[in-house]
């Protein structure tokens, strides 16, 4: 971002390391489209989710962050209210996650890694309005 720029300055909400890119791209050739959802809670509750576009309901609540290459990222509501001051970028490590996101099986997890928006991104992310609720894909078609 350049600073005389502003006006025409995008601040993401969601980005991924190079090691999460190359996962993400090797789950969707294996199960087709995925979406990565960010839910509140403990332990694994607390963790990135990937599942299969079809398999997994985004509610109106939730919220949609962006997409990472073709993968759109929501977040629980409630979740986002704590969230919202946040960028968040998906991450990859050793370890087993839950068995209900599809790296689980690869003996690695994703993990979610955070720090505070900039003051310059958060008047930006100001001005832009609150980010869209519900399926972005669904509504996209």
């Amino acid at each position: 971002m350049v600073p005389h720029e502003r006006s025409s300055w995008r601040v993401s909400r969601v980005s991924a390391t190079p090691a999460a890119r190359e996962l993400l791209a090797s789950l969707v050739q294996e199960f087709g489209s995925v979406l990565l959802h960010q839910s509140g809670g403990c332990c694994d509750g607390s963790a990135p989710m990937c599942y299969p576009r079809g398999e997994f309901r985004v509610g109106d609540g939730d919220v949609f962050l962006g997409r990472i290459d073709d993968t759109p990222v929501y977040i629980g509501g409630q979740q986002f209210e704590y969230w919202q001051h946040t960028h968040l970028t998906i991450d990859v490590v050793p370890g087993r996650g839950s068995g209900f996101s599809l790296e689980a099986p690869r003996g690695v997890r994703l993990l979610t890694r955070s720090r505070l928006f900039t003051d310059a991104e958060h008047e930006v992310l100001q001005r832009a309005g609150p980010p869209p609720r519900g399926d972005q894909d669904e509504r996209d078609r």
